[in-house]
């Protein structure tokens, strides 16, 4: 079997070991003679599968009871009308934090609820950055504060939550979830579609305070949008096998050392794409030096001819998944915890050979 070097921005690479060990239970999960897909989502097994996803959050995220933890499908474009749907109201404002594509369709599925006020948004510039603290025009009184972690498709990143003071943080962390330690208290919600850092696609995680919880509607939302519906109990048949791979993923975090090991690991691996792309002028990094993902790494050539070069001869090379977002063209490079840091390297020698012979 010969793996490629797969940066894809999601669907993600998935740990090796998570795979095979999905592979060795798929027909028959721990003796039950039948796989983890042809279970009740009732019976022990699954319950044992989603109490230790849940234990595993908490642990790696260090959240105590007063945080609720469950598994929802739909993925974040979900979460960005149910959010609003259960938190705001006509009358109401939230604040949204504009920072790219993702966080521009929440603000849309907001507005179908209540009045948002844009704190800040760099969509004139093309979204090459995120905000500092003093860049934010906070409403004062708003419910929550919304903001997207980490931008895939231009490359951005908040380097820390921004302070909003008592007012909670809402956050889209569907492509840097468990990447980094972050500070909890600050958070009302979070939510992470899993397909980027956590397991397949299919699977929502998402975070809530119990106490914010607590002011989430229950009239005029339907039963199955209701955040305590799912808080109560599993309302719905869930995602089984994604929420099992996603506890196999967890187990693999943290196995590594948690998040400081992957803060530090993904550190490493960004600075070797970014000092390469920063040597000279052949390769342009498209995000502002202080905003930068350790996730995704984006950058253009002299040429959209060259570009599409890079990518043919990439893919000869075994990198693969290298084209950036359809919306933005250029190269962009996903380096989530499961990419290792062998696949960078190879990326990089790859960098250096190509802007040799075409520079």
């Amino acid at each position: 079997m010969s793996r490629v070097h797969n940066f894809s921005a999601g669907p993600a690479t998935l740990p090796l070991e998570v795979l095979e060990k999905a592979q060795s239970e798929l027909t028959d999960y721990r003796g039950l003679g039948s796989s983890i897909m042809e279970i009740s989502h009732r019976s022990p097994a699954y319950s044992e599968i989603d109490a230790q996803a849940t234990e595993r959050i908490k642990r790696l995220l260090g959240l105590d009871d007063a945080f609720t933890v469950l598994f929802l499908q739909g993925g974040a474009s979900t979460q960005f009308m149910m959010a609003p749907y259960n938190f705001l109201s006509a009358g109401q404002t939230a604040d949204y934090i504009d920072t790219g594509r993702w966080s521009d369709k929440a603000i849309t599925e907001a507005r179908r609820f209540g009045t948002v006020n844009t704190a800040f948004s760099s969509k004139e510039s093309h979204y090459t950055r995120v905000p500092g603290q003093g860049d934010l025009n906070l409403s004062g009184d708003a419910r929550y504060v919304h903001f997207t972690s980490n931008n895939t498709v231009v490359g951005t990143q908040f380097p820390t939550e921004p302070d909003t003071g008592d007012v909670p943080l809402v956050c889209d962390a569907s492509s840097d979830i468990l990447s980094r330690p972050i500070d909890v208290d600050k958070y009302g919600m979070i939510y992470a579609g899993a397909q980027k850092n956590l397991g397949p696609a299919g699977v929502t995680l998402v975070i809530i305070r119990n106490d914010f919880l607590e002011q989430a509607k229950v009239d005029d939302v339907p039963t199955i949008l209701r955040y305590k519906t799912h808080a109560a109990k599993i309302f719905n048949t869930p995602p089984v096998f994604a929420v099992y791979l996603v506890n196999l993923v967890l187990e693999w975090i943290e196995g590594k050392g948690g998040l400081p090991y992957f803060e530090s690991f993904n550190k490493k691996k960004a600075t070797l794409l970014y000092n390469q792309i920063d040597s000279d002028d052949f390769y342009r990094g498209t995000a502002d030096k202080d905003s930068r993902s350790t996730m995704n790494v984006t950058f253009r050539l002299p040429s959209e001819a060259l570009e599409q070069k890079f990518l043919e001869e990439a893919k000869k090379e075994n990198l693969v998944a290298l084209k950036g977002h359809r919306s933005v063209g250029g190269i962009r490079a996903s380096i989530y915890n499961a990419c290792a840091h062998e696949s960078v390297e190879a990326l990089n020698r790859f960098m250096v050979d190509f802007r040799d012979h075409n520079g």
